[in-house]
C-alpha cells in the first residue's frame, strides 16, 4: 500500500455523550491523534466523562495497546457542558446519547447549527432509524450511522449505516476514518436494527426464551454457542455486556417495526424491572460481582 492510500483520521472530533460508548469513541480518536471535545450535560457529568476516558487509556496502556503515554493522549481530550461548545471546525461529530429519538434529534440539530457545512454528523444508535433521525437536519447528506461496539477500544467493527439522503463522499470519509482506527467497516442500508442488532437481538431473545423454558441454564446456553459455533461470547453473556435495559429497548423497537418475532420475553422484562441489568450492576443472566 502506497503512502497516499493509507487512511488518515480526522484532526478534530466532537462526541456528544460521555457514557461508556461515548468515552470509548473519544478514547480511540484521541489515541489516533485527533483533538476531541466530549459534550455532556453539565460540568460534573463532563468531568466524569473525562475520567472514563482516562481510565480507558490507562487500561489500554497496561495491555500495551497505546502508542503514546496515556497522559499525552488525555491532553488531546477536552470536555464541554453544552453542544454549543463543539468546535466549529470539527470534521466529525458523533452523537452517543441514550436511545431516545427525541434526545438524539435535539442534540443533532443543535450540533448542525454549530459546526461547518462539511462536518459529518453521525449517530451511534444501535437500532433507531437513521433516516428519521436525520429528517429534521438541514444537511441530511452529511449524516449517517456509525454504530460502534462495546467495548469500543477492543472491538474490531464499526457498522456504517447509510440512509438514502447521505452523500457518497461522506460515506467514504467515514469508512476511511474507521480504517484509520484499525477497525473494519461494514456498510449497511438503513433498516430497523441494521444488520448486527437485528441478528444479535434475535439470537439473544431466543436464548432468553430457552432459559425461561428451562431448556438449559445460562452457562450451558452460552458455552454451547461459544464452543459449538465459536462465538467469542454467548448470547446471554453478550446481553449482560450490552445491558438488559438496552437490549429490551432495542427489542421493543424491533418488535414495533418488524413484528412478533422480536417480542421481548417476560423474563427479560422481569429482570429489567428488578434492576438486574447485567455487568454494569454486577448481575444479569450471570453473576459479575
Amino acid at each position: 500500500m502506497n503512502e497516499a492510500s493509507v487512511p488518515t483520521g480526522p484532526k478534530v472530533v466532537g462526541v456528544i455523550g460521555g457514557g461508556r460508548m461515548g468515552a470509548g469513541i473519544a478514547q480511540v480518536f484521541a489515541a489516533l491523534g485527533a483533538r476531541v471535545v466530549v459534550v455532556e450535560s453539565g460540568e460534573e457529568a463532563a468531568l466524569d466523562a473525562r475520567r472514563r476516558v482516562a481510565d480507558g487509556l490507562a487500561k489500554a496502556a497496561d495491555r500495551g495497546k497505546l502508542a503514546d503515554p496515556p497522559e499525552t493522549v488525555l491532553e488531546r481530550v477536552a470536555v464541554a457542558g453544552a453542544v454549543d461548545d463543539l468546535p466549529a471546525h470539527a470534521e466529525l461529530v458523533v452523537e452517543a446519547v441514550p436511545e431516545r429519538p427525541e434526545s438524539k434529534v435535539e442534540v443533532l440539530t443543535r450540533a448542525e447549527a454549530v459546526v461547518g457545512d462539511e462536518t459529518v454528523l453521525a449517530s451511534n444508535t444501535s437500532s433507531l432509524s437513521i433516516t428519521e433521525l436525520g429528517a429534521p437536519l438541514n444537511r441530511p447528506e452529511r449524516f449517517l450511522g456509525m454504530h460502534f461496539f462495546n467495548p469500543v477500544p477492543a472491538s474490531e467493527l464499526v457498522e456504517v449505516v447509510t440512509p438514502s439522503a447521505v452523500a457518497g463522499d461522506a460515506v467514504e470519509r467515514v469508512r476511511g476514518w474507521v480504517r484509520a482506527l484499525g477497525k473494519t467497516d461494514v456498510v449497511v442500508r438503513d433498516s430497523p436494527g441494521f444488520a448486527t442488532s437485528r441478528l444479535g437481538v434475535m439470537l439473544g431473545l431466543e436464548a432468553i426464551r430457552m432459559l425461561e423454558e428451562g431448556v438449559a441454564d445460562a452457562e450451558a446456553i452460552d458455552n454451547a454457542m461459544e464452543l459449538g459455533y465459536r462465538h467469542p461470547m454467548g448470547p446471554l453473556r453478550s446481553t449482560d455486556l450490552v445491558g438488559l435495559d438496552v437490549r429490551l429497548a432495542i427489542a421493543e423497537h424491533l418488535h414495533s417495526t418488524l413484528g412478533e418475532r422480536f417480542a421481548p420475553p417476560q423474563l427479560l422484562r422481569d429482570k429489567v424491572a428488578a434492576g438486574e441489568l447485567g455487568r454494569k450492576v454486577g448481575t444479569g443472566f450471570h453473576d459479575w460481582s
